[in-house]
């Protein structure tokens, strides 16, 4: 009982609690009855002690008073839970009452010559109290729960309610107005499942939350373009095909909502995730390593047709056409040693039975260790397989040629060259949902399961939207509302690739036994180093509004933080001044982004503040490598390198004097907080726009100098027009990298819906 409030046997089974917020709520309650009842075991009991436990008797009393007569308010306020919460209520009330009757100093007996005070055990009746009291304060914090579940019901149906109308609007003035309302309700409903998704205490349904979340996000702005679309083409089949799909897809998102608050357990539901190969080894292990504890627990023939469903489950990296022939045999090499290994253990195994032994033989911890380190070796080749590939994939597909090929076909009006880009686009979705599939077997955990799954279904359907809507911006090349749309479909596919490599990371860090701690230089910074200027801030928490309206803040620090990496990987020199710095703002960034969210190693503001001024250093370290760098370059190459070194040192500068300066309260501090993350996000965006054009510059002075002979030869046989071409690619590259536009500068937009 004193471990947990639902561990103990006579509780309610019924009230199961599935909420941290409901949990931390009982932990102090269960303190102080595990507290009293263990006093009780003691016939006596000091005067000082006694009068403890009178003040912990009281405390408990009055604060269930309280408690009870907020449920009470609750339940005036909600008819239909009116009849439980009011029971519920009376009993928490009644064994509150209880406490406070046995915990009574003036039921004692007087005090003897030792100094005790003898008390009649009243254990059994303390029990009984506790018992009653936790069952009925929990299903009062129950009940109270199922309010915000109606909460977010509710809010679900307002927005079902405005979708339907959304759906249904002829003219752009109705469609303004009603999207405007869509917008307000689209807010709280975020604001609502956020709060759910952080308190849930099961990680498959936080995973799954966030991935419907994610799809409502992403949606809410292309809901926005192809609405827009449809309005300026009435006639146009193609962008009708666009508006529909996007709009089912937000209705199975919200349904996906409410199926996790309420455990409903529809069609949609009942489909249960596939068996992943990692979850297949672990059981298969835990089934041979039983063993050791009982040779009877089951049958060799069971072991073996685990291992044989095991192996093929491997069939979906063998049969692969993009798995190579070396790949392929390694992996069936692999598999027939587990079975050679599995095998011998089963002929040890039924050896030992057949002389009755107790436990495992000699013989048989050799093959047991023989066969957990052959499925082991199994896992690492299928990982190396799907991390490999899904990197490859990743690096190739980072250039956006059928996406840029799309655009510049649909501008055109080539219906042809869009026919052939879309060929193109579906052979890469399809690599790309097969990857992830891959990575879902190997993934390591069942939320990054549902991550790969969602990662998955997303490429299957964004997919078939950018066509359409290139389809649509062919038959309408003039058409600048087309060609928004084409650009917010292609920006999504671009932000999902950006989530596939950060699901790539976590991927690797659990394999190697990390569970998503970040490199050495994310922790925090050392103490004293960076605490002098910072004596007079009060280190605080965000509360879940402000990190509710941090979550953008952050997801596009996330995405940068990513394109860095992605950058990064492109260098052939890993050992390069330029390429270190930048993992390291990537990482530092990675865990302001953490922060947002209320995770990671940044637990207060301060630590926040501490870590953008580390981060506006290693910004400076930069800008001196970049400076080095451009003493290699020509004028106009040089030129556009230091005009973004200087872009870096007054952000990094800014940052700096941000986090030094101190300041009082807390609406103050969150704004500090806001603008040390959006500083950082600009930093993070003149890196990700400086890296591509450095390592450019940077292949091209090796190339040419090791056939030219000297870095001056190369500086002078530059073409003049180069520098300028260079420094118009590296502008048009400075964004913020944030996957689709925000909802305000589509709104801004649409007055011009009438003059397109």
């Amino acid at each position: 009982m004193a471990s947990s409030p639902c561990g103990n046997s006579n509780f309610d089974s019924g009230l199961e609690i599935k909420t941290r917020s409901v949990e931390q709520t009982l932990i102090p309650l269960v303190s102080q009855i595990t507290t009293l009842i263990n006093h009780k075991d003691k016939p006596k009991k000091s005067e000082r002690t006694l009068a403890a436990i009178h003040r912990v008797g009281q405390a408990v009393s009055v604060a269930v008073g309280r408690f009870v007569a907020v449920g009470e308010a609750i339940a005036g306020e909600n008819q239909e839970l009116k009849d439980e919460m009011g029971q519920a209520c009376f009993e928490a009330r009644r064994a509150g009452d209880a406490i406070a009757q046995l915990t009574d100093v003036g039921s004692v007996l007087p005090t003897q010559s030792d100094g005790c005070v003898t008390v009649f055990s009243e254990r059994t009746g303390m029990v009984k109290a506790a018992r009653l009291l936790l069952s009925s304060v929990t299903k009062v914090l129950v009940l109270a729960d199922r309010i915000v579940i109606k909460q977010i019901i509710t809010s679900r149906n307002k927005v079902l309610v405005t979708l339907d109308h959304l759906e249904r609007v002829s003219t752009f003035q109705e469609f303004v107005q009603i999207f405007s309302q869509f917008g307000n309700e689209m807010v709280e409903f975020a604001h609502l499942t956020g709060d759910r998704q952080n308190d849930l205490k099961d990680e498959k349904k936080k995973a799954r939350m966030a991935a419907a979340r994610a799809v409502l996000e992403k949606c809410t702005m292309m809901l926005l373009t192809a609405s827009k679309t449809c309005l300026r083409h009435p006639d146009c089949e193609s962008a009708r095909i666009n508006k529909d799909a996007v709009f089912h897809r937000m209705r199975c998102a919200l349904e996906q909502v409410i199926e996790i608050v309420t455990e409903a357990r529809s069609c949609g539901e009942n489909k249960i995730l596939p068996t992943s190969i990692y979850n297949g080894i672990k059981d298969f292990k835990s089934s041979v390593e039983c063993l050791r504890e009982n040779l009877y627990s089951s049958s060799p023939q069971s072991v073996g047709s685990q291992l044989e469903a095991l192996v093929e489950r491997t069939e979906d990296f063998t049969d692969s056409a993009y798995t190579s022939h070396e790949q392929r045999q390694a992996i069936l090499s692999v598999c027939q040693l587990a079975r050679q290994d599995t095998q011998q253990l089963m002929n040890a195994w039924i050896e030992a039975q057949s002389v009755h032994a107790k436990e495992a033989t000699e013989d048989m911890e050799v093959a047991i260790l023989k066969t957990c380190q052959s499925v082991g070796e199994l896992r690492r080749e299928l990982h190396k397989v799907a991390v490999g590939r899904a990197s490859d994939l990743l690096k190739v597909h980072g250039e956006q040629l059928p996406l840029r090929a799309l655009k510049a076909g649909g501008a055109e009006g080539n219906i042809e060259a869009v026919a052939e880009y879309s060929r193109k686009l579906t052979e890469q979705k399809e690599q790309l949902v097969e990857t992830c599939r891959l990575l879902c077997h190997v993934s390591g955990s069942e939320p990054l399961e549902i991550t790969c799954v969602h990662a998955e279904e997303t490429f299957h359907v964004i997919g078939p939207q950018i066509m359409s809507a290139a389809q649509t911006l062919a038959l309408h090349p003039s058409s600048k509302i087309a060609k928004e749309n084409l650009e917010v479909f292609c920006e999504a596919w671009e932000s999902q690739l950006g989530d596939m490599a950060l699901l790539l990371r976590e991927i690797n860090d659990v394999f190697e036994g990390r569970r998503g701690d970040k490199r050495p230089y994310l922790s925090l910074p050392r103490p004293g180093k960076h605490m002098a200027n910072l004596k007079t801030v009060k280190a605080v928490k965000l509360d879940a509004e402000e990190q509710t309206s941090m979550a953008k803040l952050g997801l596009e620090l996330r995405l940068l933080s990513s394109d860095v990496d992605t950058e990064v990987e492109k260098w052939q020199d890993q050992e390069h001044d330029i390429v270190r710095q930048s993992q390291s703002l990537a990482s530092m960034a990675y865990n302001m982004h953490l922060f947002t969210r209320g995770e990671g190693l940044l637990k207060t503001t301060l630590d926040l503040f501490h870590q953008a001024e580390v981060l506006s250093e290693e910004g400076l370290q930069l800008c001196s490598a970049l400076r080095t760098f451009s003493t290699q370059l020509v004028d106009g190459e040089k030129s556009a390198v230091m005009t973004e070194m200087e872009k870096l040192v007054a952000l990094c500068q800014q940052l700096q004097m941000g986090a030094k300066t101190p300041v009082q309260g807390k609406t103050a501090t969150f704004q500090k907080v806001d603008s040390s993350i959006q500083t950082a996000r600009g930093i993070l965006a003149v890196v990700v726009s400086v890296l591509p054009f450095c390592n450019k510059l940077n292949k091209k002075y090796k190339s040419e100098r090791s056939s030219l002979g000297s870095p001056h030869d190369w500086r002078e046989r530059q073409d003049a027009s180069t520098p300028v071409k260079e420094e118009g690619a590296l502008n048009s590259m400075n964004s913020n990298g944030f996957g689709v536009k925000s909802m305000e500068q589509h709104m801004a937009g649409l007055n011009l819906l009438e003059s397109k």
